[in-house]
């Protein structure tokens, strides 16, 4: 028999975890299973072809929001070519509202509720003619029924939810995976979360479980030891057991192999001074976390069920940021109850002033199965029928609202999250009396220009910023202090091929640039690491730029390629005295 597990990712980079447990599980278990991955951006009927070509006996699709309408089109396509193939679908998407999924989708043998190694295992039992299925746990299933003299009917059978699994029973997923260079592989340690926010689904599941540490410790040897790029935890809120979080990053730190980045989701007021202690000790680059704020509103926090401290956040995020060697990645949702404009403009506020590398502004998505779901109309919470379910409206914010933040949330992405703009941003911000009405004012100005609508170049962003700041009085006044700092963001990114038409012309310093050049062949003062280069080819791998309204025109800033910013992948710089 051939089973065939699909999963769609939203990038190639991606990879889907729950396809590769489920697949370890029934190896594990005697019986051999098929994974084929494709991403959203693959043309359906490509997709449906190559499922075609593997002649599967049985099928599952692995759901979520990101992909279903495309497993509902490439399954309902499928089934006028295989209409006897039993189709199965699982994942979050479809685990609640099963039985409305099976009546929308005619194609649809069953779904798998919830969690799924051990109801996947059952259900290929039972086409291997070891089980049957009115005593899987976990599934809702089609079950034809003879009615009248040459016909059968459909009825939908909802089995008991099925219990959970102790985590050391499913096998590591990635041991025949050769193909790790290239895609983030995603881990878990632990499954539940011990919070109750009304808009997550997972605090659908209050009971946390957790793989051995010694297994764990084996496991992550096995990404260090081939080198792999970066592994993203996929814990709830990592931290949420201390003695475990600090023993993991503690064996990271001392078997840290200079390449491996490690991604945690943490709830950051329950980092404690031990867990700052053992993470400050860390190479750069080693870890990165990812902290979810949502709101600084307590009314909003309170109405959600979220327990935050912002007070310890505001502590952590600022010692991590003075430590140099985290990547600090914050979230908030708009469109949360009792958050207005006026109240998002003071969350953005009081996370941006805590200078995180990454700032997600998201909105809210209601969830089928969370409670938020469940209490929408109380807050008059409107938001799209088909996914991602994002909010549209609610009692307190507007659709126009809505617009306006998505324009900041571009605006955002853009200029800051990019890590393109990291010098000239703070001196535009500060043009403003906040940071949500920089990023506000110049949506607006995108929206009016017809800018959101077209895709620019990078350069083509800096000079649409110059084109705004030109509005402002002062923006005029110090114009070329501007665009030095935007070139100084240009060339610690990379060695420009071609320089922009509103930089500094550099001629007249050709020849101090050949002096510096010819003496650090010589010498090897300040790059070091270029031992094995003449004049000519450091200046070809190194630049030399003069920036007369920062730092005077006897001084130059020297770019080198080499060394690199571990955190924002930014050029080593260092200013020298020109002769």
């Amino acid at each position: 028999m051939n089973y065939v597990l699909v999963a769609v990712n939203a990038k190639y980079i991606h990879s889907n975890l729950a396809v590769y447990d489920l697949k370890a599980y029934a190896k594990a278990h005697g019986i051999p299973v098929t994974v084929r991955e494709y991403t959203i951006n693959q043309p359906r009927e490509q997709i449906m072809a190559d499922i075609y070509r593997q002649k599967p006996d049985m099928l599952a699709f692995s759901c979520y929001i990101w992909n279903i309408s495309l497993v509902r089109d490439v399954a309902a396509e499928l089934h006028k070519l295989l209409p006897k193939l039993p189709v199965w679908v699982g994942g979050p998407e479809v685990s609640f509202g099963a039985e409305s999924f099976l009546e929308e989708n005619p194609w649809a043998a069953g779904v798998m509720r919830g969690e799924g190694e051990q109801t996947y295992l059952e259900l290929l039992e039972a086409c291997e003619g070891q089980g049957n299925l009115a005593e899987v746990r976990g599934i809702t299933y089609r079950e034809h029924v003879s009615g009248t003299p040459g016909k059968a009917r459909d009825f939908l059978r909802v089995n008991p939810d099925r219990e959970l699994l102790e985590l050391d029973r499913i096998p590591f997923p990635y041991e025949e995976l050769t193909d790790l260079d290239h895609r983030i592989v995603y881990y878990e340690s632990s499954r539940g979360c011990p919070f109750s926010c009304c808009y997550c689904l997972s605090s659908v599941d209050r009971h946390l479980r957790f793989r051995s540490l010694p297994l764990v410790f084996r496991e992550l040897q096995f990404f260090l030891d081939r080198r792999v790029p970066q592994v993203k935890f996929v814990d709830r809120t990592f931290n949420c057991r201390p003695g475990h979080a600090k023993a993991v990053w503690r064996y990271l730190a001392e078997h840290d192999n200079g390449v491996t980045n490690f991604h945690f989701e943490v709830a950051a007021d329950l980092l404690d001074d031990e867990m700052l202690t053992v993470i400050a000790g860390m190479r750069p680059g080693l870890i990165q976390l990812e902290a979810g704020v949502q709101s600084t509103n307590p009314r909003t926090l309170k109405a959600i069920e979220r327990v935050m401290d912002f007070d310890r956040v505001r502590e952590v995020v600022v010692r991590l940021k003075t430590g140099g060697n985290v990547h600090r990645h914050l979230d908030l949702i708009a469109g949360l109850p009792y958050e207005d404009l006026e109240s998002f403009r003071q969350s953005l506020n009081d996370v941006y002033a805590l200078a995180p590398d990454q700032l997600q502004l998201g909105f809210l998505k209601v969830l089928k199965g969370s409670r938020m779901y469940q209490m929408a109309d109380q807050w008059g919470c409107v938001c799209q029928s088909r996914e991602p379910y994002e909010v549209l409206r609610t009692d307190w914010l507007s659709y126009e609202d809505v617009l306006r933040l998505k324009q900041v949330e571009e605006m955002v992405e853009i200029y800051h999250n990019s890590n393109q703009f990291l010098h000239v941003l703070p001196e535009c911000v500060r043009l403003f009396p906040d940071a949500f009405s920089f990023f506000d004012e110049l949506g607006k100005f995108y929206l009016e220009k017809g800018y959101l609508s077209r895709s620019h170049t990078r350069l083509g962003r800096y000079e649409i910023l110059q084109e705004f700041l030109a509005l402002l009085p002062e923006g005029r006044e110090h114009m070329a202090e501007y665009r030095e700092w935007m070139l100084f963001d240009l060339y610690e990114r990379e060695n420009l091929k071609s320089r922009p038409s509103w930089a500094t012309d550099l001629s007249r310093y050709r020849q101090e640039f050949r002096d510096f050049y010819g003496e650090e062949a010589r010498t090897h003062t300040f790059l070091p690491d270029y031992g094995d280069c003449d004049a000519r080819h450091l200046a070809g791998l190194t630049h030399l730029e003069v920036f007369p309204h920062l730092y005077g025109e006897n001084t130059a800033v020297l770019f080198s390629y080499r060394n690199r910013d571990p955190l924002h992948h930014g050029a080593d710089w260092r200013r020298v005295r020109l002769k």
